[in-house]
């Protein structure tokens, strides 16, 4: 995917603001290391997650109750992120590989936090590239603001002045969650976590 060049300059401002955005998601989840097969929750169950209603890339609409027969992976990202994102996407199908068999008592959920531009085709194809077991979630702004809530997640569009209308960035949050059957928070990781030890986390706690 081709990145336009002014989206660098976008990126350096994005990288100021996530220092802005690691102080904000710390003060709910606490400090973001990379989390240890022993590691224990870092907040309470039933502060972070709750209801969904969202739209799976293959245009199915789908809620949190379709998934109550697995452990929920959620991560919050988009498609034209230019390095976080398939980073992190990578890391966690590598960790799904390392599962094996496990790895099918999981839901990976990449949710976008730019559905304008993140339909479901081109999520269909995105999160296919990464691995065949991540789901692809969007929905319209209200549903998306409303599960990023829910979640802890912060985002915002990173505009260059001038730029055209579907030339920006989007700054967020860059934790994955691991959630239980009924939807409850289990643990954290975050972006530098090694897949071999987020794969020893989830298998821990399945």
């Amino acid at each position: 995917m081709k990145i336009p060049p002014s989206r660098i300059a976008l990126t350096i401002a994005a990288a100021a603001l996530a220092i802005a955005v690691g102080v904000f998601v710390r003060g709910f989840i606490g400090p973001s290391e990379g989390v240890s097969p022993t590691s224990e929750p870092a907040t309470p169950a039933g502060v972070i997650g709750g209801p969904f209603t969202l739209v799976d890339h293959d245009g199915r609409t789908v809620t949190d109750v379709d998934f109550r027969d697995r452990h929920l992976l959620v991560f919050f990202g988009y498609t034209y992120c230019p390095d976080v994102c398939p980073t992190t996407l990578t890391t966690i199908a590598d960790a799904l590989d390392l599962l094996g068999e496990d790895a099918d008592r999981l839901a990976p959920l990449f949710v976008t936090i730019d559905p304008a531009r993140d339909t479901a085709e081109h999520m269909r194809d995105y999160v296919a590239y990464f691995h065949p077991a991540i789901i692809g979630l969007s929905g319209s702004r209200e549903q998306i603001a409303d599960v990023a809530r829910a979640y802890r997640v912060f985002f915002a569009e990173v505009r260059e002045d001038g730029a055209d209308a579907d030339d920006y960035l989007m700054d967020h949050s860059t934790i994955v969650y691991l959630m239980d059957e009924d939807g409850r928070f289990v643990v954290h990781f975050s972006g530098s976590t090694h897949a071999e030890d987020m794969a020893a986390t989830i298998r821990k706690y399945l």
